[in-house]
Parts: structure tokens; sequence; C-alpha cells
């Protein structure tokens, strides 16, 4: 009886999340794991941009934040469906929540994000003095469909704005050196663009 009664709690339990996060409102910040059925390689973790939107290959922007699992879920399906003889199977679920912006406790650390192409996008807390050549090691590499001749570090500017810099990577793995060896600052974002069709 009792084994039946922990079964019970288990899925009564996995019901409750399943539930709660299809209610969730997905915020900038936070991260999606999306999967598609009818082709593995399209798997990936998505981090939410701050506009509240993702990009999913072969789908492009979509508008996931102030929506639902469900309704994100909907709109890559809708968006891919073209690529695919029949609407494909998507999964899409929340994987990691983004932070409410407090800054950290610890003076000696900086939020610094990862988007797009990257093979673990989201949000990271890096020691401040971390270069970008450092950064870019920490990444975990990128998706085989990352355009990696065109990174971009966007820096919010103090009077707003953004300063973005191009990054070469294919250029520093053939050991080019990096013109100026930028130091990370807290809120950059190292976009990951996707390749064009002939890059």
């Amino acid at each position: 009886m009792s084994r039946l009664f922990a079964l019970f709690v288990a899925l009564l339990l996995t019901a409750t999340t399943a539930t709660a996060q299809q209610q969730y409102r997905l915020r900038p910040g936070d991260v999606l794991r999306i999967d598609i059925l009818e082709d593995s390689s399209l798997n990936r973790q998505e981090f939410i941009l701050p506009d509240g939107r993702i990009n999913v290959p072969l789908a492009g922007s979509i508008l996931a934040g102030g929506r639902t699992v469900s309704q994100v879920q909907a709109n890559i399906t809708t968006a891919l469906a073209p690529n695919f003889a029949a609407p494909p199977t998507v999964f899409v679920s929340v994987v990691g929540l983004g932070g409410s912006g407090e800054a950290f406790e610890q003076a000696n650390l900086i939020n610094v994000y990862v988007a797009g192409e990257a093979a673990s996008p989201g949000k990271r807390q890096i020691e401040a003095g971390t270069t970008l050549l450092q950064f870019l090691g920490e990444v975990g590499g990128f998706s085989r469909f990352a355009a990696i001749k065109r990174l971009q570090l966007r820096r919010p500017s103090p009077q707003g704005g953004e300063q973005i810099f191009i990054i070469n990577y294919r250029d520093i793995e053939r050991g080019a050196p990096i013109k100026s060896n930028i130091v990370m600052k807290d809120g950059d974002t190292l976009v990951v663009p996707q390749r064009r069709l002939f890059e």
C-alpha cells in the first residue's frame, strides 16, 4: 500500500509541476529547452533575450517574453511547419529562471549573458576582470548553426544605446592576435548569430 501511495504522490507532484510550467509567464533571462521530435539536430537550450525574443533555427525570431510555454511551443510549431512534410512535434520546457536583477552579494562577480547559437546560452556569473578571450573559453562551444566569424559583444552604454564589438572566432582559433582583449563588464551580452545559408 505504501508503494502505491508513493507512486500516487510522485504522479501528483509531476502533474503539479507541469501545470505550474504551463501557467508561468516567461521572462527575459529564462532558459528554455526546445526539442523537435522529427529532427534532433534542432534540439537546443535558448536564452530569452532582454527584448523577450528567442532565435530558433529554421523558425527565426520568436516572441517568448510574457507568454506561456504552450503558446511559445505553438508558435515554434507554426514557424517550423513549412520546413517539414507535416507539422513537427515540438516540446518546450523551462530549464532555468532569470534573476530579478538584484546585484550579486559577492562584489567580485558580474552578470553576463550568452545568446543565440552557443552550446549553453543563458546568464553567467563570472569574476570581475575576466577578459573576452577567457570568457570565450567558458562559453562551452557553439552549435553547428553558429556564425563564429561574426560574434557580437553587446555592451549597454550609460548614455543609452549600446556598443557592439565584432569578433572573428575563426581568426582566434588560427592564432591571430586580438586587437584589444576586452575586459568583460556587468551586463555584457555575447550574441552568437545564426549562420547564413552559404556562409
